[in-house]
């Protein structure tokens, strides 16, 4: 077989079964122990040893990425819907509530994020999941600001990070709604009654 052939062959079934058990059982660890869930018991209940869950998944942060971009369907749907708002301070609006609810996904999941954005760290697999959410929370930022309903000096990555704090104070629990309301007209409207000298 030559080296060309090789790189062309198609995984074994086994292989693609592994993988998509592994995904299937972290989402549901994800969602019933958080973030932090045990991987051994990942792997002991998708009929995997350690050592093949690890295979695919050389870390937490790889397996929480790619468990993450299993569910990222129904947030891009929501993008493609916004995108379709007449008026941009509402679509960023309600982009932000989207984002927060896919931040709260799984008990502990915005921390890691918040630490991915925070570091440079090129290897991190969340990283680049970070960086498109952030890229997408600038299309609806950039066309709020060109509306002239938003500051100039506000940025994608301030308002991720901001949404990302919103969607861990939330928690897994039940929402305490008028708190979290408040906090979120807190980020979008600030608690200056006018804005300082030196802001201005």
């Amino acid at each position: 077989m030559t080296p060309a052939s090789a790189a062309q062959r198609k995984p074994r079934t086994d292989v693609i079964r592994n993988r998509a058990s592994i995904l299937e059982t972290a989402q549901h660890h994800f969602q019933q122990h958080g973030v932090g869930t045990s991987l051994e018991a990942v792997a002991r209940d998708a009929g995997v040893g350690p050592g093949t869950l690890y295979r695919h998944f050389p870390t937490r942060e790889a397996l929480l990425t790619a468990v993450l971009q299993a569910r990222s369907a129904t947030l891009i749907s929501r993008r493609e819907t916004l995108r379709q708002l007449a008026a941009p301070d509402e679509a960023l609006r309600q982009w932000l509530g989207a984002l927060e609810d896919y931040l709260n996904a799984y008990n502990g999941l915005p921390e890691p994020l918040m630490a991915a954005t925070r570091a440079s760290e090129p290897d991190n697999p969340l990283t680049y999941p970070c960086d498109q959410l952030i890229s997408m929370t600038d299309e609806f930022l950039q066309a709020a600001q060109r509306q002239g309903s938003v500051r100039p000096e506000v940025s994608a990555r301030d308002l991720f990070q901001a949404t990302a704090a919103v969607a861990w104070i939330r928690g897994p629990g039940p929402a305490d709604q008028p708190s979290l309301a408040g906090l979120r007209d807190l980020l979008a409207h600030g608690y200056y009654c006018r804005p300082p000298a030196a802001l201005q």
